[in-house]
Order: structure tokens, then C-alpha cells, then sequence
């Protein structure tokens, strides 16, 4: 959600504690087919786009392949039903406080290397919001609703997701489990011994990915989703709050992921600043306080220190992996990146290991995830 940057209308403010409150000047008119023509070209962009990526996942060469496309739709509408809630709860809220703002614009991304295929969706708020009550709304709208979708998509991704057992000597890509998915994937397989690796599924991918645009959201720094929060709630102190994360994300950066040290940079360069609400002084009242409380809960069950990080299976515990769907031939492909183009000597059937002419696509002998127990 990127809030418009311009000069807010000049306005004389009521006395603190006179008038009927905010007005609300800012109407809709209907959409036009000139409006409407980019974020739809974006989003069937983005539709395309996710579908190769989750097709790639699944170990699919587009190009020699093109009939096996649909194998990546389970993960491209579970990703853009994620992301599209998120910023739809923006927009309905928006339009609720009588805010003018854009459609949701998706941002399609090149299946390689990027591979999810899309770097999310953000709409654009283009009048000034009025008050902390207008603004604690919007900021926590987008990421209660897409977390509240996140939940049971990946819990039934779990479900469709299978446990085998680790195998030893080879590397691999896996993602870090913030603590709601931890509890996630509690509820759907039970404990589960150390060595025990859990193949997901791409609608659990998916969750995942939710999961973790949710965190990046809430970051409580200038004018994300957990920027407007911390306004809303500590106005007085927001600067702090700010260049605090901004310090912490640095110092995760160096210390866990080098990923933060980006993150850090790009949130540096877009500002860590919040301009006030035009009538600063109104107050929350106590639900609006709740419900920013539980919007900071959410950012602490979904931020993670450590999205992605290269270990061997032979050391790793407390990890996820990505699943591989079966061949229509009936072998398995996988689903991620390659490190090495064989698999590990003594490997199991069902595990997810494709063999063929060493092209792109066939090195993706490796999957993505961590190892759960």
C-alpha cells in the first residue's frame, strides 16, 4: 500500500476537541475501461506469471512442455487469492473512510530467476487519510484478512503435503518457519521425529509465502502497513520505532540473512518517516487500540529471522521442503533449484528426484523447504 506523497490539501483545521469530526470530501466516481485497463493487464500478467513459476516448481519445461502449464495453477491461485485479499481488505477499507484509491496493481516478475513469479501487489491511497482511526483501519485491513486467508490455505496444504525421512549428503534450499507455521504444520502432522522432512505441497508454499509478505508488510518503518500501525498507536514515538527496526533489520542482515541488509537499504531510500493525520488529535478509541495490539501479535507469529538460507541435510532439523508432484509418466519431478545433478547415492522411492538430460529445468534436482519436527 503506498500512501500518496503530495502536499495534503490546505485546510483549517477545527479546534481540538470542536466540529463533528473529519470530513469526508473524497468521492468515487464510477470506473472507466481507461482505469480499469492496467490493473487488469497487470493481473492477467501476474496470473500467467505465477503459473509458470509454479509449473517450473513442479518440474516443468515450458518451452518443450507448454501442455503441463496447469500443474502451476494450485500455487498461482492460492498465491494471488492471498495477496489479492491482502490488498483488497486495503481497498474496501479505503473506500469505507471515503479515500480515493487505485485497484490493486500485481506486479508480475519473470518466473526465472524469480520463482514465484510475481513481487506482489500494492494499491495507492491518493488523498490525504484524516485521522489515526482512518489510518490504524487501513494498515491492519490488508494484513488481518490476508493472514485470516493464509491460515487455512496452508493448513490445507499440509494436509496435501506428505513426511519421508531425511536423507544425508546433499545441500539444499530451505525456508525458516516463523512461529505460526511452526504451530501450522504442529496441527496437521503431530511431532514428528528430527530426521522426518516434510514434502509440501504448493498450496503450503503458497501459505508460506503469505505468511511472509505478511511480516514484510508489518515492518513498523515509515509507511508500510506496520508503520501506520505504530503512528496510529504511538504517534509520539514513531521516529524511534522506526529507526530502531531499521537498525534491527541491519542487524538481522549480518547476522542471519543478508536478505534484511536489501530490505534495510530499500525501506532507508523510500523514507522512515510518517507524515500526521490531517486532524492529528482525534484519539483511537479502545477497539481500534485492540486491534492494533493484535496486528503487532500477527507481525511477531509470522516474521521469521532467517526466510531462506543453504544447508546440508545432514545438520539441519526444525526445516520444511517444497513438494514435487508426480510426472504424469510417473516419475517425480522436483521442486526447486539444483545443486548438484544426481541424487544422493542409496535415494528411496517417492522422493522427490528427477533424472533426464542435464537443461535447465533438469537440474532442479534439490527442493526448497525445511526440515519439520
Amino acid at each position: 500500500m503506498t500512501p500518496d506523497t503530495t502536499p495534503w490539501p490546505s485546510q483549517a483545521p477545527e479546534p481540538k476537541g470542536e466540529g463533528p469530526g473529519p470530513a469526508r470530501p473524497w468521492t468515487h466516481g464510477p470506473f472507466s475501461p481507461r482505469r480499469l485497463a492496467l490493473p487488469l493487464g497487470l493481473f492477467l500478467a501476474t496470473v500467467a506469471t505465477t503459473i509458470i513459476a509454479g509449473a517450473i516448481q513442479q518440474g516443468v519445461d515450458p518451452f518443450t512442455d507448454p501442455g503441463l502449464l496447469y500443474r502451476g495453477v494450485p500455487f498461482s491461485f492460492t498465491l494471488l487469492l492471498i495477496l489479492g485479499t491482502h490488498e483488497m481488505g486495503h481497498y474496501l477499507v479505503s473506500r469505507r473512510h471515503q479515500l480515493a484509491v487505485t485497484l490493486p496493481y500485481f506486479i508480475p516478475a519473470p518466473p526465472i530467476p524469480f520463482f514465484i513469479g510475481t513481487f506482489g501487489a500494492f494499491i495507492r491511497i491518493r488523498s490525504p487519510i484524516q485521522d489515526k482511526r482512518a489510518l490504524l483501519d487501513v494498515g491492519c485491513a490488508g494484513p488481518l484478512i490476508g493472514v485470516a486467508v493464509s491460515i487455512p490455505v496452508t493448513l490445507v496444504g499440509l494436509k496435501l503435503s506428505s513426511v519421508t525421512m531425511m536423507q544425508s549428503g546433499h545441500e539444499m534450499l530451505v525456508l525458516g518457519e516463523p512461529l505460526l507455521y511452526q504451530f501450522l504444520s504442529w496441527v496437521a502432522f503431530g511431532p514428528l521425529p528430527p530426521e522426518a522432512q516434510v514434502i509440501l505441497h504448493p498450496v503450503a508454499f503458497a501459505g508460506w509465502i503469505g505468511m511472509l509478505v505478511t511480516s514484510l508488510n508489518l515492518i513498523p518503518v515509515g509507511q508500510l502497513d506496520g508503520g501506520h500501525v505504530s503512528y496510529a498507536l504511538f504517534p509520539e514515538y514513531h521516529r524511534q520505532i522506526s529507526l530502531g527496526f531499521l537498525g534491527l533489520l541491519l542487524a538481522c542482515g549480518l547476522i542471519f540473512w543478508y536478505g534484511w541488509l536489501v530490505w534495510a537499504v530499500l525501506l532507508s531510500f523510500l523514507g522512515w518517516r510518517h507524515p500526521p493525520p490531517h486532524y492529528y488529535w482525534l484519539p483511537l478509541d479502545g477497539r481500534r487500540r485492540l486491534l492494533g495490539f493484535i496486528t503487532i501479535l500477527v507481525f511477531a507469529l509470522t516474521f521469521c529471522p532467517t526466510p531462506l538460507s543453504l544447508v546440508s541435510a545432514v545438520d539441519e532439523s526444525n526445516r520444511e521442503v517444497l513438494q514435487a508432484s508426480k510426472a504424469a509418466a510417473g516419475p517425480r519431478e522436483s521442486t526447486g533449484v539444483a545443486f548438484s545433478r544426481a541424487a544422493p547415492p542409496g535415494l528411496p522411492t517417492g522422493l522427490p528426484w528427477k533424472t533426464g538430460p542435464e537443461t535447465w529445468f533438469s537440474e532442479a534436482h534439490l527442493t526448497f523447504g525445511s526440515i519439520s519436527h
